[in-house]
């Protein structure tokens, strides 16, 4: 009799895969902010499945609270199922549990709205937030999702990016401008990453909101790479002068102590980099 275990062949890996889940997660995927409701005939034309194959998708999310009908009963859209993940997945994440409670720190020390965003492609997202109570309410909550490129943070989170690594992210022209401070071109956009990595730090007086300033920092993991981006919201057009020293060094301070935490160790007389063509 063979006792040997059984062993997943490679080559067969897609045997261990399951059809029916395959194609709801696939269903689940194609909704979008650009695109919050949709049919079962379009969402079957999009997956190339036969539409009582997406109605039974459709009953089965729809029980589960993945998705919901609209008035009407014709589209769908999402449902709060998928926003209860989202929010599971974000507080299971390493970083947030370490760095929340250094942003409530730092918010008491500065007396501002402390932020933690990671990338997801060409966006940030805030996965861990510390509010100052303050006459300026914030549109900006866990979950929000922003442009990369026209936002301090998001500069923060492109710091390692190459100029061929960038121009791979944003393919076209002319970047889509939010304000008069948007970078027109990728090259812009890398010319004013560049100073901030210099610098180390982005400063900010209303780049993405008129009337909001911004200090982030970059936040790194063990292997040295930007994972986060830690910064202080500033519901002023301009930070007071005998603030902003002080501001400045605790956001970064605060971005060095959570990469500490994250087993990062900065090195010391290391290479510099040439960006342009890595």
């Amino acid at each position: 009799m063979n006792n040997k275990p059984e062993q997943a062949d490679d080559d067969g890996a897609d045997k261990y895969t399951v059809p029916g889940l395959e194609r709801g997660l696939r269903l689940l995927c194609e909704f979008s902010r650009h695109e919050q409701n949709l049919s079962a005939p379009e969402l079957a034309k999009r997956l190339d499945v036969p539409r009582s194959t997406v109605f039974r998708l459709l009953t089965t999310l729809e029980r589960m609270g993945f998705v919901e009908r609209n008035p009407g009963g014709r589209d769908y859209r999402l449902g709060m199922a998928v926003l209860r993940l989202g929010f599971e997945y974000l507080a299971s994440l390493e970083l947030t549990e370490i760095g929340r409670p250094l942003l409530e720190r730092l918010r008491d020390e500065i007396h501002y709205s402390t932020n933690l965003v990671v990338r997801d492609g060409r966006s940030i997202i805030y996965v861990a937030k510390s509010t100052m109570a303050a006459p300026f309410t914030s549109t900006v909550n866990v979950g929000t999702r922003l442009p990369v490129h026209a936002t301090v943070l998001g500069r923060v989170l492109l710091m390692d990016m190459t100029l061929p690594q960038l121009r791979e992210l944003y393919p076209e022209e002319h970047l889509k401008s939010y304000t008069d401070n948007t970078p027109q071109t990728v090259l812009d956009l890398f010319n004013l990453v560049q100073r901030d990595r210099e610098r180390g730090y982005v400063l900010e007086e209303g780049f993405f909101e008129r009337g909001i300033s911004t200090v982030a920092a970059p936040v790194r993991d063990h292997s040295g790479k930007v994972v986060a981006a830690l910064g202080a919201t500033i519901p002023e057009p301009r930070i007071a002068a005998d603030k902003l020293d002080d501001v400045v060094a605790r956001v970064r301070g605060t971005a060095d102590e959570l990469s500490r935490l994250l087993d990062h160790t900065p090195a010391q007389g290391a290479q510099v980099v040439n960006l342009w063509q890595r």
